[in-house]
């Protein structure tokens, strides 16, 4: 069922994409079917018209299914596991301004907490914070965002004296060296790694280089990749740091009039890590590739240096990201055209949940919680009863916290913690123990909202309205093409109706323009008032909009303190943010990460985001065209490691830790290291058994910015041997947990059905009988076809109604079983033919190339079965002509690395 659209067929709204930080413009129409139509928008500046796959398939995920329409309330506080009923809105405001007030009446306003999210617009972000921050008068509001760019901002404010990004995307295309630090940015960020490939295309001489212990996507477009050992990023750039200076590349005018701490940093730089020779050993490269990039990043002045979740996501990611900084201050590469260092966020809205405050150490509008004159500013700006004086917990604290029985009530907004955060386990714990759990969603079935007393119905993407700001600090509007659904509200709406219903003023905003105008007026407020320094962010060009500005608002890059133009680049002036206008080199003494494999745990964890995959899958995993790609978590691991471990690639392994374990099937990728593993992030307890990553990593943040190390946990893994593998095809949804033959399960999204990957222990016995209770046949005159082979221990069914597939089901000792790409296209057929029937039977199709195998190019439905047979048949030797003839790599662009991998695959396999 879809939503409400805009009834004028034909109307375009534009807004911007909800998934990564590029902040993609999207054009979003109703068809004269009904159906909703998305497409890029060409006017915006992000990606010109392009999206990624994801965003391609935003029509696919807007259905009403499993949406949280109205609140809830658990009927018994003291049960977490009692159900919930529905309830009047005004009967939840009522029980969370009761709870709230309680605690803080008898424990104090420190004793509740917020947890954010970076998909709130930053209305949203601005009513939470305000609230927490200045009413109740505590600073325990923390984000998601913690989890995956906090070392960024901590290493920003130390080097500039603010979280700022001094470049914009057409700096990556103006660069002639990109290096990309810990970022898969083909999968995670497709379209601006689409713009790094065109201009390598028109410039050739323009040098990628990629800085990652796995060999990812990425790295087929690198002309150098340094597979890294995990934890060494600090060496490895302290030992650029010191090479840079003995070759006399620094830019010593610069250093001396800009900049200060560069002794320091250098000596602390040299001490460690000035011979290659032993930075090489120690991050396990090899030298004469560690002194190519030394020499390239010495001999080329245009320099982007980008780096994401594999420098920020470690215990020492501050220091990371401060190593980079030192770089470019130190060659004085930094505010101009094609250089500097940049961030590649990975929410749509983690940057603007940074402008208003949103951690639990920031104030609003860039302002700190340890300036006095910061705090007094902003509550007389607000003319609040209360300010908080100090920082609030961090996300891993705050939930050891709730635990102890410190926090007593939380709000959680737009998030799913008991599967993201490290230690997941520990926050299921917490909030089992909590006294108030209120939960703002838009599913109603999440990991995390079994926990919760009070659920609160969300506006998603395409209902909600407000502005979002992307990773070159550009920002743009979110704008509402759908109808609200049930009750559900906007959260900036329900957090000011809790203030009110809390007795607090300032709260009645008749709009969210009124929101935003607010923030964009206390970005301007007394803006040079302290210390004489202004602060760089600044919203005043766009105070005063009104609805009808606010409505017609065009993406805009801060600062902008008039009305037109905004900011490309920030430091042109060579004026920085600190009281003395200088940048400060950090000193990042290199340091080895917290936990460190061992005899017991003897690998170590990497995790990480799937092409085609979102966070935890509640939107992405309604589409079928995205499941395709990577249908089931999987640990990613060395074939020799593999051997030693007693497991073999496409049987599951059970991967543990001190903290956790989960189950996912062994893969082989070929660009994993030996000592290494990788397991994705996004599987959780709606879509698979055991499948929850973050109960696996350990709980060990970076000192500075409190970041997880989520890329290095120690681990084991076993076989986790069973009795027979098996899948099923089913219209509908089956319920799984309640059947104990079943041991693993995994749940995907497909066209028209739901696939299910199966294990089990022990053997099934009386399959035949079992399979019909599970597809829930009970009719003894159904159209049900079974091929049973008890010796081999294979069983195969069908069920039909009419000439439709319902359901098949393959269950066999191995996990090698028939291909699902082929048997999925069957449920699309109105009626099976002759020969479809005997495939069924048979296990794998009759016709010569009905099976397109696993999927490569989503966006076209293309299989790598189909795109080898071509490179075959037609002598194909270059991406643009498997785009010709199979239209792959032809909308994204997120598969052309993989098609690169396939054109060298079938040359060696014809050479052999």
């Amino acid at each position: 069922m879809n939503l409400s659209l805009n009834p004028v067929v034909g109307a375009v709204t534009k807004t911007t994409c909800p998934y990564c930080g590029v902040g993609c413009g999207v054009r979003a129409s109703m068809q004269a079917d009904g159906q909703l139509a998305i497409a890029g928008d060409e006017s915006h500046q992000a990606n010109a018209g392009r999206l990624c796959v994801k965003g391609s398939a935003l029509a696919e995920t807007t259905s009403l299914d499993g949406r949280l329409l109205y609140p809830q309330v658990r009927s018994d506080k003291h049960d977490k596991q009692s159900p919930s009923q529905r309830v009047s809105w005004d009967e939840a405001l009522d029980k969370l301004a009761q709870g709230f007030s309680k605690v803080i009446s008898e424990h104090g306003p420190d004793a509740v907490a917020f947890y954010v999210s970076g998909q709130l617009l930053t209305e949203d972000y601005y009513a939470a914070n305000k609230l927490m921050k200045a009413y109740i008068g505590s600073a325990n509001i923390d984000t998601n965002s913690r989890l995956c760019m906090s070392s960024a901002v901590a290493g920003h404010k130390r080097a500039f004296g603010a979280d700022l990004v001094p470049v914009c995307y057409e700096d990556l295309e103006l660069a002639d060296l990109v290096v990309l630090v810990g970022s898969n940015t083909a999968w995670c960020h497709p379209i601006l790694f689409q713009r790094i490939a065109r201009a390598k295309e028109a410039r050739p001489q323009m040098k990628l280089v990629v800085i990652d212990p796995r060999r990812t996507a990425t790295c087929e477009l690198a002309d150098l990749h340094l597979p890294l050992k995990p934890g060494t990023d600090v060496w490895l750039f302290n030992g650029l740091l010191s090479y840079l200076s003995q070759q006399g590349r620094t830019d010593a005018g610069f250093v001396a009039a800009h900049t200060n701490g560069h002794a320091v940093a250098l000596q602390t730089a040299m001490r460690d890590c000035m011979d290659p020779a032993q930075v090489a050993k120690i991050c396990k490269l090899d030298v004469q590739d560690l002194l190519s990039f030394y020499a390239m990043f010495a001999g080329t002045e245009k320099i982007i240096s980008g780096f994401s979740q594999g420098v920020n996501q470690s215990s020492s990611g501050t220091d990371k990201v401060n190593s980079i900084i030192n770089c470019h201050l130190l060659t004085g590469r930094i505010g101009k055209p094609g250089m500097g260092p940049f961030s590649i966020t990975g929410q749509p809205n983690a940057m603007g949940g940074r402008e208003v405050g949103g951690l639990a150490n920031t104030l609003a509008a860039h302002m700190e919680l340890d300036q006095p004159q910061h705090r007094e500013l902003v509550q007389s700006f607000w003319n609040s009863p209360a300010i908080a004086d100090k920082p609030g917990l961090k996300a891993v604290d705050l939930f050891q916290a709730i635990e102890r029985g410190d926090v007593k009530a939380v709000w959680i907004m737009a998030t799913n913690p008991v599967v993201s955060l490290p230690d997941a386990d520990q926050v299921q714990r917490a909030l089992s123990k909590c006294e108030l759990v209120v939960i703002s969603d838009i599913m109603e079935k999440t990991d995390t909202n079994a926990y919760a007393d009070v659920l609160l119905p969300a506006l998603g993407w395409g209902e909600k309205d407000g502005t979002v700001t992307n990773s070159e600090r550009r920002i743009s509007r979110q704008r509402a093409f759908l109808s609200a659904p049930g009750e559900a509200r906007a959260d900036w709406e329900i957090v000011c109706r809790l203030a009110q219903r809390m007795g607090y003023s300032g709260f009645d905003f008749a709009g969210v323009h009124e929101v935003f105008d607010e923030h964009a007026r206390l970005s301007a407020f007394r803006n040079d008032a302290v210390q004489g320094v202004p602060r760089v962010f600044n919203l005043a060009g766009l105070v005063g909009l009104g609805k009808a500005g606010y409505d017609a608002l065009q993406p805009v890059q801060w600062p902008l303190s008039v009305a037109a133009g905004g900011t490309a680049r920030l430091f042109t002036d060579n004026i920085y943010a600190h009281s003395d206008g200088k940048a400060r080199f950090i000193a990042t003494p290199p340091r080895a990460p917290a936990n460190m494999p061992d005899g017991d745990y003897p690998l170590s964890l990497n995790t990480g985001r799937v092409r085609d995959q979102w966070h935890t899958m509640t939107r992405t995993g309604k589409s079928a065209r995205l499941a395709d790609h990577v249908p089931e978590s999987f640990v990613d691991m060395h074939p020799q490691d593999a051997l030693l471990c007693g497991v073999r690639e496409g049987t599951l392994a059970r991967v543990s830790t001190r903290w956790g374990s989960l189950v996912a099937r062994v893969q082989h990728s070929g660009g994993i290291a030996r000592g290494g593993v990788f397991v994705p992030i996004h599987w959780n307890g709606q879509t698979a058994s055991d499948a929850r990553v973050g109960a696996l990593v350990n709980p060990v943040v970076d000192p500075v910015s409190g970041e997880p190390e989520f890329k290095h946990t120690p681990v084991s893994v076993q076989e986790f041997r069973v009795a027979w593998h098996g899948f099923v095809l089913h219209r509908g949804q089956l319920t799984l947990d309640d059947v104990p033959e079943i041991s693993h399960w995994t749940r995907i999204q497909g066209q028209q059905f739901s696939r299910y990957e199966l294990a089990g222990l022990k053997p099934i016995d009386e399959v035949g009988a079992w399979a019909r209770a599970l597809s829930g046949v009970t009719a003894a005159d159904a159209d049900w076809l079974e091929y049973q082979d008890s010796s081999a221990g294979m069983y195969r069914a069908i069920h039909l109604v009419g000439d439709r597939i319902e359901t098949c089901i393959f269950l066999s000792p191995r996990p090698d079983l028939p291909s699902r790409a082929w048997l999925s296209g069957l449920f699309l057929k109105p009626q099976l033919e002759e020969m479809d029937r005997v495939g069924l039977l048979v296990g794998q199709p009759v016709e010569k190339g009905a099976d397109a195998g696993p999927t490569i190019c989503s966006c076209f439905g293309v299989g790598r079965n189909t795109i080898c047979a071509a490179i075959r048949q037609q002598d194909i030797k270059t991406v643009p002509e498997i785009t010709a003839c199979l239209k792959a790599g032809g909308n994204c662009g997120s598969c052309v690395p993989e098609l690169k991998k396939l054109l060298n695959e079938v040359r060696v396999e014809e050479t052999a």
